[in-house]
């Protein structure tokens, strides 16, 4: 996730029903879905406190530790642990250290500015078994984009010899395990999100150039990317762009290549990559996009009616926390979104948890991963209470046939149907080490020629220097 926003705080009214209320435009039917939301997530937090006060905590043994470490770059998983995690107690006079059981949680949290995060792992997890008991790391958490580079060292465990069975992960997302096996196929991490996404449109947008709001009629518009090309064209003529810069779509071509970014000790440049980079030209030059940074104050002008954006790509974190549902006047607000799987399935974000080589309490570690990740009523709860989009077939499924988790921001949608079938079809078998800094650097690189400022070629040797100041151990293609 694009996790610095997550700390955009919500009215109450909107935080019990994004995702969990029903959207309408009338006021007694958004009372009535509030209220059964409300009802919804008492019963669920009942259910929660009813695990917490039962279960007792878990046996570690006397050979493990007295101290579990966890390293973060945000609140984000500390927060749902704190309210999700059976009999997790909180430290009133240290906000980073907690209890379960006997032993002391505490949390290292190092922002990811300027990779600082990272730098910190790479600093202390080689030397993480030869570090003192109660400074030993137990637990990281890991983004897509780098995750790989950790997977692929021994500074992780392979969540076997935790003793968690392929029984115990079935209902997780293929596309989620991909991310986190190591070259051998061993699995090093879990995940309790699925952030499959898709094309959220602008409804006015949609019923003033296309006739029609309806999301079946819409996704004939957008269903691959020539007709979608062909649709930015008709927006255009009622003067409206059809994103508000072509990096919205960047995400959306690079998870569906047919390789990954280096292949054979060489940067390969994916057909689907290219085909990125020529339609987004033909929109830049036809005034049918922008080239807008993401979250600058331009991108996201299109989150308000006056912007004039038809339609932006993204997952569920994006609709609840990014497009300003809580502005009176913001598109979100008067639930004026929808959404359809666009012309290519995709995920944008996630957190992985990972167990650290060396750890002194396997034991909790297992639990944890496996209460966060598969456990139905924290899932669910989860669901009520943060809007994540969990990582449980069964449960999505669930949600989808059930209509008190229609979105208002999306005019009474349910999404959920859609974010599962959109989760089944994610491929990530072709992610890499490489694809943080492929992916931002190739981006940097194409902004110049979109913007006329270079030709092709001169962007890409751009890409290529940049490539090799940053992996001196690949060549380019």
């Amino acid at each position: 996730m694009k996790k610095r926003l997550l700390s955009i705080v919500l009215g109450v009214a909107m935080t019990t029903t994004l995702l969990a209320g029903c959207g309408s435009s009338s006021t007694d039917s958004t009372a009535d879905s509030s209220a059964s939301a409300a009802a919804s997530t008492a019963e669920t937090t009942s259910t929660a406190e009813a695990a917490a006060g039962s279960t007792a905590a878990v046996d570690t043994g006397a050979d493990e530790g007295k101290v579990l470490n966890i390293q973060c770059w945000n609140e984000e998983f500390k927060s749902r642990v704190e309210d999700h995690y059976p009999g997790y107690e909180k430290d009133s006079s240290d906000p980073n250290k907690g209890k379960i059981g006997d032993v002391t949680v505490q949390w290292t949290i190092t922002p990811s500015d300027d990779n600082a995060y990272q730098n910190n792992l790479d600093n202390i997890l080689p030397e993480n078994a030869d570090a003192s008991a109660d400074d030993k790391v137990d637990i990281f958490l890991m983004e897509a984009d780098y995750a790989k580079k950790y997977v692929n060292s021994d500074v992780t465990m392979n969540v076997k010899d935790l003793g968690i069975t392929d029984d115990d992960i079935s209902q997780m997302y293929d596309y989620t395990k991909d991310i986190v096996k190591d070259s051998d196929g061993n699995l090093k991490g879990l995940s309790w999100q699925a952030c499959s996404a898709g094309l959220i449109y602008n409804r006015a947008a949609a019923k003033d150039v296309l006739g029609t709001d309806d999301p079946e009629q819409v996704q004939e518009a957008v269903k691959d990317w020539d007709t979608f090309n062909e649709t930015a064209a008709k927006l255009k003529e009622k003067g409206y762009t059809v994103t508000s810069s072509a990096n919205d779509t960047y995400r959306v071509y690079s998870n569906n290549v047919s390789g990954p970014w280096v292949q054979d000790g060489k940067v390969v440049v994916d057909d689907n990559i290219k085909k990125w980079v020529d339609d987004s030209k033909k929109l830049v030059d036809a005034g049918e996009t922008g080239t807008y940074d993401l979250w600058s104050d331009d991108w996201n002008k299109g989150f308000f009616p006056d912007g004039k954006v038809f339609c932006y790509f993204g997952p569920a974190w994006l609709i609840n926390f990014c497009m300003q549902a809580d502005q009176d006047g913001s598109i979100a607000n008067q639930g004026g979104w929808g959404f359809v799987e666009g012309p290519q399935s995709f995920y944008w974000g996630g957190t992985w948890i990972a167990a650290a080589t060396g750890t002194d309490n396997p034991t909790l570690v297992k639990d944890i991963m496996l209460t966060m990740t598969t456990d139905e009523t924290v899932l669910k709860d989860i669901v009520v209470k943060d809007s994540d989009c969990v990582n449980n077939k069964a449960l999505l499924e669930e949600l989808a046939n059930d209509d008190s988790f229609q979105s208002p921001i999306l005019g009474g949608q349910n999404p959920y149907k859609m974010l599962a079938a959109g989760a089944e079809k994610v491929d990530m078998s072709n992610i890499s080490d490489y694809d943080q800094g492929c992916n931002e650097e190739f981006q940097k690189a194409m902004k110049n020629y979109f913007e006329g400022n270079t030709d092709y070629d001169g962007a890409l040797a751009q890409f290529k220097t940049a490539i090799t100041e940053k992996y001196p151990d690949i060549t380019m293609d």
